[in-house]
């Protein structure tokens, strides 16, 4: 009887958890231009090596990368025009 009672926990959890994980972080809008032109431009940087980071903050994608140097370059770009804020 526990490890039945155990399963249906541990399934009830788990059939929850994309509810749980739904939150307000609001999403690009429609419009917004692919995330892979995005860093397609970030790739075309002079010294560009790899992208580090690539995150979603309200309203505008910021891209963290290196360069062939070693410096850390975080760059905002706007999601609809693909163009740095």
């Amino acid at each position: 009887m526990r490890r039945f009672l155990l399963a249906t926990s541990v399934a009830v959890l788990f059939a929850s958890a994309p509810a749980l994980a739904a939150d307000d972080t609001p999403l690009p809008p429609p419009n917004a231009k692919k995330l892979s032109e995005i860093l397609a431009k970030v790739e075309q940087r002079e010294g560009f090596r790899y992208v580090k980071e690539v995150d979603w903050d309200k309203d505008a994608y910021i891209v963290t990368y290196y360069t062939a140097d070693r410096a850390k370059v975080e760059i905002t770009y706007d999601p609809v025009t693909a163009e740095p804020k």
